[in-house]
């Protein structure tokens, strides 16, 4: 199945969603092929079996996310040829920003968790329509396990529909992101679950969609291809993701880098942002 372009230029929203309908399965499939593709490099509790070298500013990357990358650019391009692209392992083509559609790609989420052995790495994609992430797939192939969304039919982990947690206040609250953010979160409401920092950003904010966490924070210099999957999946459990001032993140900029981001169920989330913006919420330089 393909997207066809009158599916997005016409007024019709029905005539989108049936389109994202026809892709979801293939894109499935192709998620599941390219996760394959990184296992092969995955070596539990031990380095990557990939050539690691350094990108330009120092982080790593490795042959895994090339090969992952080279994969999808091709596969997705068939499902939606008139899609632009955005990719952590792609030089950026300024197209993309006239595009009414975009794929955004982090081939492998959570590149020093891969490298080092560490399972919480994720293959997520997602697919913007005039703006807004409208399919979803966030895939944690060491863990197997398979987050997917589509704008409007809900949110699923495995098959299963996801929600939000039913957490009704902050105290005690799981808290998953940085030490600093859930140290200036714990001064503003009291104590609070610390879980383990999740090293993908993307799995950190399908679990709050999961209900497994409560609150996922997310430090400043996040980027579309870290966010735009899980920002939908969450969505569509019942969450929300913000910044600050509780706006929601707006996607395919021309530079594509995110403020300080704040996760967390509906209900919780304006407590959330009231939290982390007070005098003792204010995080503190170290």
């Amino acid at each position: 199945m393909r997207i066809h372009p009158d599916a997005i230029i016409s007024p019709s929203e029905s005539s989108l969603a049936e389109a994202i309908s026809e892709i979801a399965a293939p894109l499935h499939e192709i998620a599941r092929e390219a996760g394959g593709i990184a296992n092969r490099y995955f070596r539990p509790g031990a380095t990557t079996s990939a050539r690691i070298w350094a990108k330009d500013g120092g982080s790593p990357v490795t042959e895994a996310d090339v090969s992952v990358d080279a994969f999808l650019k091709i596969r997705l391009s068939q499902l939606a040829p008139d899609a632009a692209w955005l990719s952590e392992e792609t030089a950026d083509n300024p197209v993309r920003l006239d595009a009414d559609l975009v794929w955004i790609v982090d081939p492998i989420d959570g590149t020093r968790a891969f490298l080092s052995g560490h399972p919480d790495w994720s293959v997520s994609i997602a697919l913007l329509a005039r703006g807004a992430p409208v399919l979803a797939v966030v895939y944690a192939p060491a863990l197997e396990t398979f987050y997917e969304a589509r704008a409007g039919a809900g949110a699923f982990a495995d098959g299963a529909g996801l929600a939000v947690s039913t957490r009704p206040t902050l105290r005690e609250a799981r808290v998953s992101g940085p030490q600093s953010m859930a140290d200036a979160l714990a001064r503003s409401v009291g104590p609070v679950s610390r879980l383990p920092r999740i090293p993908s950003l993307a799995l950190r904010i399908a679990r709050v969609a999961a209900g497994d966490v409560d609150i996922g924070l997310v430090t400043r210099n996040a980027r579309d291809w870290d966010i735009a999957a899980a920002d939908l999946i969450l969505r569509e459990a019942g969450g929300v993701l913000s910044d600050d001032a509780g706006s929601p993140p707006v996607y395919n900029r021309p530079d594509p880098v995110h403020g300080e981001l704040f996760a967390a169920a509906a209900v919780l989330h304006p407590g959330l942002i009231e939290a982390m913006t007070s005098p003792q919420g204010r995080i503190r330089a170290v």
